[in-house]
């Protein structure tokens, strides 16, 4: 059965009618779904990737798999991010879904992308690029998961709720596309390719082991870099500091935790790595403009 409506540039027919799609934002050439598989079975949907549409998937739990054709798969897992584009012709596909699996699906056109960031110098965006195929996998970052997560669990009247998934379709898109560069003028070493990669590198170190962070000394020798290239490169290619950047990223994961309204103030606050809930409670606080037990009131 179709799930969308032929003018818009994404839709599924659903094999197994196990799973369940839900059709969020559509405007013209540009959607925003929500799909979700809670059954003990994997659920098969069939979609294709149109010509010159840009398509994002994320996957916010479980995993699954894209077939394209007999002879090509492709598996998103929880976390990930992938990013489709062809510009020559479509390319039909089944995404399978394991179960308990949660996905977002979101697509625009390339020329109404190129209309909202006709002042900036996106890669996709250049005359040279646009006849090129397209593919990128990449993490989820904190502030998207974070859009995601509350395209979940924020409940409006139906009346708001068009205009709220609308906002967050475009919120999505600018976090998407707002990757920061670099000044290799005042960071040098930055324009070698292994050393950028190397703070990247420390980058995830430091998120895996969060609850027990490394100390600078000890980050720089795991990434292979001296202390000065580590301070200096992750405040530029991150616009913050090793640990500023920590924890921004606890605080963005207690607003998710806080979301998802299964959770304490304190028990999050323990959760994220926080001894005293009060010191928790200050930095949030500083960060949103709000406590965390205003915040779950206005929800």
């Amino acid at each position: 059965m179709h799930m969308m409506s032929s003018v818009n540039p994404i839709s599924f027919t659903e094999n197994t009618l196990k799973g369940s799609i839900l059709p969020l934002f559509e405007k013209e050439d540009q959607s925003l779904l929500y799909s979700e598989n809670t059954n003990s079975e994997p659920s098969a949907l069939d979609s294709t990737i149109q010509v010159r549409i840009i398509h994002f998937y994320f996957c916010l739990e479980g995993s699954a798999t894209f077939f394209f054709g007999p002879h090509y798969s492709r598996e998103i897992v929880k976390g990930k991010n992938y990013f489709f584009y062809n510009p020559d012709k479509d390319l039909p596909f089944r995404l399978q879904l394991a179960p308990q699996t949660k996905m977002v699906f979101m697509t625009i056109s390339l020329e109404s992308l190129h209309k909202l960031f006709v002042h900036d110098a996106l890669p996709l965006l250049n005359p040279e690029n646009s006849n090129r195929k397209f593919y990128d996998e990449r993490d989820i970052p904190p502030m998207l998961q974070l859009v995601l997560t509350q395209l979940l669990t924020t409940q409006l009247s139906e009346s708001a709720q068009k205009l709220f998934y609308q906002g967050k379709f475009y919120e999505l898109l600018s976090l998407y596309f707002s990757n920061r560069l670099p000044d290799t003028e005042t960071c040098p070493f930055l324009n070698d390719e292994e050393t950028v990669r190397k703070i990247k590198h420390a980058k995830e170190y430091l998120l895996k082991h969060m609850d027990a962070p490394p100390s600078l000394k000890e980050l720089a020798k795991t990434a292979a870099l001296n202390e000065y290239q580590l301070k200096m490169g992750f405040k530029e290619i991150y616009g913050n500091t090793v640990y500023g950047f920590l924890l921004d990223h606890k605080l963005d994961q207690s607003r998710i935790l806080l979301d998802a309204a299964k959770l304490q103030v304190n028990e999050v606050a323990y959760q994220i790595g926080y001894t005293n809930p009060s010191h928790f409670i200050a930095a949030f606080k500083k960060k949103f403009g709000i406590t965390p037990k205003k915040y779950l009131m206005k929800k």
